[in-house]
């Protein structure tokens, strides 16, 4: 070696004495310096090397094949593993503990679980990158039971402590804890405090006399218990979330047993409810959220009144109730447009339920528990008069406590905190199949098409993108790829569903269709008697398909981040391969539209990659 040349342009030989370096380190550092290359000194600042010995460990892995040297002129030379494609698509997790933000370049779906038990999606981008936000309300509402599991998810996620971000975690789990309501010896209702002052400054500053009756002590106050739900929502949107601690009725005596045996997690579900008195359930459809459901009214013992979006849902749970449990039709009434029964069990939609001329006769019965199914349901203003009901046991059931108001934190105050919300889980032990999800950008079917999407706006422009008849070629093609599935196309418009229920001879089933005929085409398709329906968004939810292994979103998901994760649990059950297609057509606002619905499933650990339509070419541009 010359004078001349770098110290490092000739390796030395592998037999060195000098210190090893695992290819894992190497890999670390470069995590570390965010890029796919290192010099020989960051890694030496990475690890307890000195720069000389970093540098020999860096040649005795690149005489092993491991990494290669890039010499560059007049600088350090550049190492960077022979994998290298691979590296710059790795997992990061970049925290910014001042922020509240974590940055994830393309994270596994276990990686994603985590975040969601703790931190909210706020954007994503087609290169794979995530960014995700810690808000007061998602520590209050993680499902942890203890500070301590929090905190050792967290640090197993972001891989290191941030004593600034803990302290604060720790503050709003804290904080989370400053309130409870109990039920007292003598039967009333208590609201106490951690601190005189807290019940001073706080909960009588925001409570009249209307709420707080009487005082008990400086931090205790007798309150009236037919206002503990608009008590605890004052208290929540002050900052301070209430414990309810109460004795809860445990209504008319219920004699029930259920035939299944509970999955362990199902078990675990159950027995977290029983302690809490509430709580919402919240797995991927196919967890088995209706048959933990059973199971908690089985351990509560007392008569169950059950609210449901519609008449489809409730006559699928009665039928499920039948099937699984020692309850026979006697014992199950249902309570709708369609029948008026009131029994030891009862069905009955939301609308119905809280309806003026209706609601007497609910409330007249001695429930034990009330299950909210579709919780989402619940904030809505028309169906939250049915969350009055606070003294019973109240169960909610939702894959998607996501709405488009952002008032999740409703569903928790008003039915309960979230129970069982690690997706993940159930993916790695094979529950649930996490479905593949694609979103395919179909080029417009006509030029004409395009024309009159540029000459509008606002929802003409959004429905023109939508109605756009490239999308039939490439549903034609999406179904012949896979012509032995089971499939629903899915549609927000009515035109648009009669095109497509014409071009591949499918059954359109919308809100227009009579009940009896929508019951009977979707048994059909149960029972494997029709392999493909066209349906509206009376296919979004309450309606049991659990075969559908293809979903093809034509158009809809526009309107709700909801229905985007109903959508993709048509195909999210134990079955086998799943597999979701989204058409958006390309270069327009549906492109942007879809990307954003779909960051529900991308923040509960489901994989959504984007491609380009393969059954359509785009018609020439215009000069």
């Amino acid at each position: 070696m010359t004078d001349e040349e770098p110290a490092d342009s000739e390796p030395e030989s592998a037999d060195s004495d000098g210190p090893a370096v695992e290819l894992d380190a190497v890999y670390d550092a470069i995590d570390a310096v965010g890029r796919p290359h290192l010099t020989a000194t960051e890694l030496s600042r990475k690890t307890d090397l000195t720069p000389d010995e970093a540098r020999e460990a860096l040649e005795a892995l690149s005489e092993e094949g491991e990494i290669e040297r890039q010499n560059v002129s007049e600088v350090e030379s550049v190492w960077y593993p022979t994998d290298v494609a691979e590296v710059t698509d790795r997992e990061r997790v970049v925290l910014f503990p001042d922020r509240r933000e974590v940055v994830v370049e393309h994270p596994d779906q276990f990686t994603r679980a985590q975040l969601s038990q703790f931190a909210r999606l706020q954007d994503s981008n087609r290169s794979g990158g995530y960014v995700y936000e810690l808000r007061e309300a998602d520590v209050w509402a993680a499902p942890h039971e203890s500070l301590d599991d929090l905190l050792a998810t967290m640090r197993d996620v972001l891989g290191e402590r941030s004593p600034h971000l803990e302290e604060w975690v720790t503050s709003q789990w804290e904080r989370a804890r400053k309130f409870r309501l109990y039920t007292h010896e003598e039967g009333y209702v208590v609201l106490e405090a951690e601190s005189d002052d807290l019940m001073g400054n706080v909960a009588r500053q925001k409570l009249d006399d209307e709420y707080l009756r009487a005082p008990i002590s400086d931090s205790e106050a007798w309150v009236n218990r037919d206002a503990t739900a608009e008590i605890k929502r004052t208290l929540y949107e002050a900052g301070y979330p209430v414990r309810d601690d109460r004795e809860l009725d445990e209504g008319d005596a219920l004699e029930m047993d259920l035939l299944l045996r509970l999955r362990d997690y199902q078990a675990d579900w159950v027995e977290r409810f029983t302690e809490q008195g509430s709580g919402v359930f919240v797995g991927p459809p196919g967890s088995g959220k209706t048959v933990a459901a059973m199971g908690t009214m089985a351990a509560i013992g007392g008569e169950t009144l059950i609210l449901v979006p519609s008449r489809e849902l409730a006559t699928q749970w009665h039928d499920e109730l039948v099937r699984h449990t020692s309850l026979t039709d006697d014992d199950i009434g249902e309570y709708h447009g369609g029948a008026k029964e009131i029994r030891p069990v009862t069905i009955a939609t939301y609308r119905t339920a809280g309806m003026d001329r209706h609601r007497k006769l609910f409330d007249q019965r001695k429930w034990g528990l009330i299950v909210y199914d579709e919780v989402h349901h619940v904030p809505s203003p028309i169906h939250r008069r049915s969350a009055d009901l606070q003294t019973k046991h109240r169960l909610g059931l939702t894959a998607t406590p996501t709405r488009e108001s952002d008032d999740e934190e409703e569903i928790f105050t008003l039915v309960g905190p979230p129970i069982g919300t690690d997706w993940g889980k159930l993916f790695d032990e094979g529950y649930v199949a996490e479905p593949e999800v694609e979103i395919r950008l179909v080029p417009w079917g006509a030029d004409d098409e395009r024309t009159e999407y540029a000459s509008t706006s606002g929802h003409d422009r959004r429905q023109a993108a939508a109605n756009n008849t490239g999308k039939i070629e490439e549903i034609r093609y999406t179904l012949a790829q896979h012509p032995a599935a089971k499939a629903l196309v899915f549609v927000e418009y009515l035109d648009q569903g009669d095109a497509i229920s014409e071009a591949i001879d499918a059954p359109f089933i919308s809100g227009e269709t009579p009940h009896a005929r929508r019951e009977k085409l979707f048994d059909e398709f149960r029972r494997s008697e029709r392999d493909t329906l066209v349906v509206s968004r009376v296919g979004d939810e309450g309606i049991d398909l659990p075969d559908a292994e293809l979903a093809v979103v034509a158009s809809g998901l526009g309107g709700s981040r909801r229905q985007g994760a109903q959508r993709a649990g048509r195909t999210m059950r134990p079955a086998g391969d799943a597999r979701m297609v989204i058409l958006a057509t390309r270069g327009t606002t549906e492109e942007d539209f879809v990307r954003r619905q779909m960051r529900h499933l991308a923040s509960k650990g489901i994989r959504v990659n984007e491609t380009e339509a393969e059954a359509v070419e785009a018609p020439a541009a215009e000069d």
